[in-house]
């Protein structure tokens, strides 16, 4: 562990810093639009735009990073971030959001591909899992210290603005700065999204549905927060219950899988956001509750994202798992592009509650079409199964296949000490 942090500190000190900056502005922005008087519908539609431009920059970012390098990306995409981060309260427009929403997802797609490869390459087969689990960590406490910061000023003025622009400046400068030389680059050509549909009904499926999910909790869950009358502090807390309920759960879900047909797992997990909505919809005057409905879907949804791949490779050789995680991706960011702006217009219709509403009916319809496909075809049985990798929302295709591949490794060396013993 101290070879990987001493290997690799900057880079993980930046990405820490990078998700702390992108943390603020996204609950920033929820609020801050409440008061600039803009409606529902806008708030979704500058919303969704971040995973607009997150879907087309995962697949762009290799080519550019092929063209002109990584350091000229890294850095340029940093500076375009920072800019936007500014200019936000500068333009209090829902189109000039929505714009700069749109290019902040690019730009952050971009980073995570070209840290993620810079990361798998200052790390060697004996640490590179070590380094995966620290970089996942690190994402996850910056987005939590994220909500912390929007106690520092005043929603309605820039300081809270200006904060996250340098925290996004200052992440860059170690980096760029220490990082060793860039690495060789390359991607694998994913599968089709036919051919993976054929191959996991249930894992296109769900991806989709709980790339909505995603989506409306990290995009619409500040929207709903101002919309319901929350305090700032308020606010930040309740956010944070998705992603810290997440960070605790992750681990026993992925040891439960790996012991058992997975699709009860994936009906339990999509079960229990279902049932989460409706305890928002039913207790969301009562603070504490709201809380815990956000931890209901934030301890299952972020796990789900993980057990959905893993399901997926279960009926897949080694050599295609990653090609398929690519497409998985994708899928993934098309309900994502989609999330936000139905969660926002079914708000505009019923009100803030309907915030839970959709998250709900997503979560039960995930349920239903994995009890529907357990009536299809038979589970492979524990043994044959694959190993559970665990990976985030946030990471790029790049770190995906790390993860993959790792989890490949430890199947194969299991085999074997079963084999030898």
């Amino acid at each position: 562990m101290i070879k990987v942090i001493s290997s690799a500190w900057a880079l993980l000190l930046g990405m820490m810093l990078l998700q702390v900056g992108n943390g603020m502005q996204s609950t920033l922005l929820g609020i801050r639009g409440q008061i600039e008087g803009f409606s529902t519908m806008e708030m979704s539609l500058v919303m969704s735009g971040y995973f607009v431009g997150f879907l087309f920059g995962s697949r762009m970012a290799p080519d550019m990073i092929r063209r002109v390098g990584h350091v000229r990306v890294f850095a340029a995409l940093g500076s375009l971030i920072s800019a936007v981060m500014i200019l936000y309260p500068v333009l209090p427009n829902p189109f000039a959001w929505g714009a700069g929403r749109i290019l902040i997802g690019f730009c952050f797609s971009g980073v995570y591909v070209t840290a993620e490869s810079w990361l798998n390459d200052a790390a060697d087969n004996e640490n590179r899992g070590k380094a995966l689990s620290l970089y996942m960590v690190m994402q996850m406490v910056g987005i939590v210290s994220a909500q912390g910061f929007l106690v520092l000023g005043e929603p309605s003025g820039f300081i809270l603005f200006i904060v996250p622009s340098v925290l996004v400046s200052l992440a860059f400068a170690p980096i760029l700065l220490s990082i060793s030389p860039t690495p060789a680059f390359a991607t694998t050509k994913p599968l089709s999204l036919r051919q993976i549909m054929r191959i996991s009904p249930l894992g296109c499926v769900g991806m989709f549905l709980l790339g909505g999910i995603l989506s409306a909790q990290f995009g619409m869950a500040p929207v709903y927060g101002a919309k319901a009358g929350l305090s700032v502090g308020q606010i930040s807390v309740f956010v944070s219950s998705f992603f810290i309920s997440a960070m605790l759960v992750q681990y026993p879900v992925g040891w439960l899988s790996d012991r058992m047909d997975r699709r009860v797992m994936i009906l339990g997990a999509a079960a229990i956001i279902g049932a989460g909505g409706v305890v928002g919809m039913m207790f969301g005057g009562v603070f504490v509750m709201l809380c815990v409905s956000g931890a209901l879907i934030g301890g299952m949804s972020n796990p789900l994202y993980s057990l959905l791949i893993a399901y997926t490779n279960d009926f897949l050789d080694h050599d295609d798992m990653a090609a398929a995680a690519g497409g998985m991706v994708f899928i993934n960011g098309l309900g994502a592009v989609t999330g936000p702006l139905i969660t926002g217009w079914i708000m505009g219709v019923v009100g803030a509650w309907g915030f839970f509403l959709i998250i709900s009916v997503l979560g039960f319809a995930m349920a239903a079409y994995a009890a529907y496909r357990m009536t299809q075809r038979a589970a492979p049985s524990v043994d044959e199964t694959e190993s559970f990798a665990l990976v985030m929302p946030a990471m790029s295709p790049v770190a995906i296949e790390i993860a993959q591949e790792l989890a490949i490794e430890e199947a194969q060396n299991t085999d074997v000490g079963d084999n030898v013993s």
